[in-house]
């Protein structure tokens, strides 16, 4: 690999001058690389004698540019059959969050001062902190997909993201916060009288929710086979995702069994005798169509039911019914504060399950361990479950408690 100084005069008779690599790369093939400054030079023909040497030397011509290797990134999602949902987060950060700002940059270009300004592009340009994690994450699966199709030599985002995931982590706890009740789950009053406000269709759905913990994907792709009346029994074995798409779990500790209280099996066992049927467009042999009555909370044509139908149908109404609600600061036309669903999402009634499995059986609660609370909700792992609602267990410091070692310890 040398380093030379290649001069020439431009059409006005001046004299001008750069500096040229040649090198020869990892698949024995004469490269030049031309740069306007000595120390760039250098700089660059020391990173790619390195690289040349661990075979992972790619050069700027054999390189691709970030959108380029994006469009592969989202063809391989769909051939190894990734979910549709997944592939269209892709596809997003891709189109939305990539492409404009980094598109046109090659592959062998980027590196961590090039990544760090693109964190600062996307958050000029008002993306969230969580946000632009998850770009983060795509363009480093990007990168490592452009990696093995030998068009970049390193993955300089997951180099990044090893030397910052600690922080980060911390980072994400600081903003997010400690869940809290009243705020974030629901609190026992509360549940009390979303029970006692539900009624119809919506009554069966969100006791399950309320006493399963179970996702609005697995509610939605529930089947009554999964269903076990006598045992009090669900089972998770599939979901419904965003698209109407059935497919399995979230993880494989998703695939779980719930043990069902009573309240929910009478009601499942009233629901199933006028749970809408979905029609299968055959006929029997008189000539009638064929019925199945398949999913537990189907539509009314006994298809997958839409989870914006569920939230904006019927929990948010039955909430504000309950008088679960906040005020917006909007008045109606005769000068009354509107007010709306305290709790937007169904996740709140997962939080509330999580809660109910952690507290001590004296407030209400069933006092699971933390191993038997992480399988009640289909947790990957212990930590996840205890970095979510660690701080739910009850600790062995309480006041009275301390009170009585106290007593014992000076007596």
């Amino acid at each position: 690999m040398s380093v030379r100084k290649r001069t020439w005069n431009n059409s006005k008779k001046e004299e001008r001058s750069s500096w040229v690599v040649d090198y020869v790369d990892n698949q024995g093939k004469r490269r030049q690389k031309t740069f306007r400054l000595k120390k760039q030079a250098d700089q660059f023909a020391l990173r790619a004698s390195t690289e040349v040497r661990d075979g992972i030397h790619v050069a700027d011509s054999a390189s691709a540019t970030v959108s380029q290797a994006g469009r592969f990134w989202i063809a391989s999602a769909e051939a190894a059959g990734l979910e549709r949902t997944t592939v269209a987060n892709y596809r997003c950060h891709l189109d939305r969050h990539i492409t404009p700002f980094i598109g046109e940059l090659k592959l062998s270009g980027l590196n961590v001062p090039t990544i760090r300004a693109f964190e600062d592009e996307l958050r000029a340009a008002e993306r969230s902190p969580q946000m632009v994690r998850k770009v983060l994450v795509s363009l480093g699966s990007l990168l490592a997909d452009a990696q093995e199709r030998g068009l970049v030599g390193r993955n300089v985002v997951r180099d990044l993201k090893g030397r910052r995931r600690t922080n980060e982590k911390r980072q994400t706890v600081r903003q997010k916060g400690r869940l809290k009740v009243g705020e974030d789950i629901p609190s026992r009053e509360e549940v009390k009288a979303l029970v006692a406000a539900l009624h119809g269709r919506w009554r069966p759905l969100l006791l399950t929710a309320i006493f399963t913990g179970l996702r609005a994907s697995e509610l939605r792709g529930l089947r009554w086979q999964d269903v076990d009346l006598d045992r009090r029994e669900i089972h998770v074995r599939q979901r419904a995702d965003r698209f109407n798409e059935i497919g399995p779990p979230k993880s494989g500790t998703s695939e779980r069994s719930v043990p069902t209280p009573p309240m929910v099996i009478n009601a499942l066992r009233e629901w199933k005798l006028i749970c809408p049927k979905r029609d299968t467009g055959e006929f029997d042999h008189n000539g009638n169509r064929v019925l199945e009555q398949e999913l537990v909370f189907p539509n009314g044509a006994g298809n997958i039911e839409g989870l914006n139908n569920i939230v904006r149908r019927g929990l948010q109404p039955i909430q504000i019914a309950a008088g679960i609600t906040i005020d917006i600061g909007e008045v109606d036309g005769e000068g009354k504060a509107i007010l709306a669903a305290k709790y937007p999402g169904m996740h709140a009634l997962r939080h509330f399950y999580a809660s109910w499995c952690i507290n001590r059986q004296e407030d209400g609660g069933l006092a699971l361990p933390a191993k038997v609370v992480q399988e009640r909700m289909g947790h990957s792992t212990i930590a996840m479950t205890m970095d979510r609602y660690g701080h739910l267990f009850p600790r062995g410091d309480d006041a009275d408690e301390l009170a009585a070692a106290e007593r014992a310890l000076l007596a």
